[in-house]
C-alpha cells in the first residue's frame, strides 16, 4: 500500500507585531523569509513563511501576525512547542546567542538518546526548541550572519500536549501512515518518515489547563502528501474516520485540507508541491508581496494597508 503521507509539510502559528515576527526569525534564528504573501482568508493580514533555502517540507514556519491580538495559552489540545534541528557542536554557540539577544531558555537537557535539547520563546510566547543532535543529515541554511555549521537544518521534532495520547495515536498511525517510534514517560513519538522534521511528539499532561488561542499559539500543523492523488486519497480516509474535513483548498503553493483531530488540534495535509518558486525566482523568494489572484484587484489598498516590514540582518550579526 503506498503511504500517503511522508512526513511534516509546516507549521502555521499566531502573532503580534509583523516586524518583531520578521526580526526573530530570519534576523536571530536565521531562517529565510521564503514567502511574504496574505492570509488567503482574510487578505488585510500578513502570512509569513520561513524555511530552508527552498522552502522544503519539514523546513517552514507560517505565521499570521495580528497587530495588537491578545496573547493565547499554552494547554492540552494544542501543538504548544515546534523544535528546529542543529548541530551538536552548535550548543555553545546558540547559547550564546540567545543570550546576547535578550532571550530567556531553559538549560539544556537530554530527551531521547543523542538530543540535547533548549527550551525557548519567541517575543509573543510560542514554544520554541533547538534540539542538537547528529542524525540529520540536511544542510543547514544561512543568511551569512550564522556560521552554517551552526545554522537550522529545518524542524526536528512538534509536540502536542494531550489529555492522552491513544485518540490522536490512533489517528497517526491509522489514517496518518505514522508508526510509533520512541517512548519515554508521558511522552509518545510518532513519525511517517523516521528522520528529523518529522517527529510529532505527543505528551500527556491530563491536568494542564486547555490551551486558548491567540498571539503566541500554533494554529494548525501541516502533514506533506507527495500530490493531488493522495491528498484525495487521505481526505477519504479522513471522511470514512468522520472527522469533517473541508473540500480541497488551493493556496498557490500547495493545496490544503483541514480537519481537527479527536484531541482538538487543527490537522491539514497539503501537496509536497508545486512548491514557493511558481510565482518568484528561488534567487528572490520572499522579496516582493505575492497575492492570490482574487486579491490582485485589491493590491494597491492592501500595500498602504499592510504594515511596512524591512528585512535587514546587520543588526543581528
Amino acid at each position: 500500500m503506498q503511504q500517503l503521507i511522508t512526513g511534516i509539510h509546516h507549521v502555521t502559528a499566531v502573532a503580534g507585531n509583523a516586524q518583531d515576527n520578521i526580526d526573530f526569525y530570519v534576523g536571530i534564528l536565521g531562517l529565510r523569509l521564503v514567502k511574504k504573501t496574505v492570509n488567503f482568508d482574510g487578505p488585510d493580514v500578513y502570512h509569513f513563511y520561513y524555511g530552508d533555502e527552498n522552502g522544503n517540507p519539514g523546513s517552514i514556519l507560517t505565521f499570521f501576525p495580528y497587530q495588537g491580538l491578545v496573547s493565547g495559552r499554552h494547554g492540552k489540545g494544542m501543538l504548544n512547542t515546534t523544535a528546529f534541528s542543529v548541530s551538536t557542536s552548535a550548543l555553545n554557540y546558540w547559547l550564546e546567542r540567545l543570550k546576547k539577544f535578550g532571550i530567556t531558555y531553559k538549560e539544556p537537557q537530554e530527551r531521547f538518546d543523542g538530543e540535547t535539547v533548549v527550551y525557548f520563546e519567541d517575543k509573543d510566547g510560542l514554544g520554541l526548541e533547538l534540539v542538537f543532535n547528529e542524525k540529520d543529515t540536511r544542510p543547514g541554511f544561512t543568511l551569512g550572519h550564522i556560521p552554517v555549521e551552526h545554522s537550522v537544518k529545518g524542524f526536528y521534532n512538534v509536540e502536542i500536549w494531550a489529555e492522552g495520547y491513544e485518540r490522536t495515536a490512533g489517528l497517526l498511525t491509522e489514517q496518518l501512515d505514522h508508526k510509533l517510534i520512541s517512548e519515554k514517560g508521558n511522552r509518545f513519538r510518532f513519525a511517517a518518515t523516521n528522520t528529523p522534521g518529522n517527529f510529532v511528539d505527543i505528551l500527556c499532561s491530563p491536568h494542564s489547563m486547555k490551551g486558548l488561542a491567540g498571539s503566541g499559539t500554533v494554529h494548525h500543523i501541516a502533514f506533506a502528501t507527495p500530490g493531488k492523488q493522495t491528498q484525495a486519497d487521505v481526505r477519504l480516509r479522513i471522511v470514512k474516520r468522520m472527522l469533517n474535513p473541508s473540500p480541497i483548498l488551493d493556496r498557490n503553493y500547495f493545496t490544503s485540507i483541514y480537519f481537527r483531530e479527536p484531541g482538538g488540534v487543527l490537522f491539514e495535509v497539503a501537496t509536497s508541491g508545486p512548491g514557493f518558486a511558481v510565482d518568484e525566482s528561488a534567487e528572490h523568494l520572499g522579496e516582493a508581496l505575492k497575492l492570490p489572484a482574487q486579491y490582485e484587484k485589491d493590491r494597491e489598498k492592501l500595500e498602504k494597508t499592510l504594515p511596512t516590514i524591512i528585512v535587514n540582518i546587520d543588526k543581528y550579526r
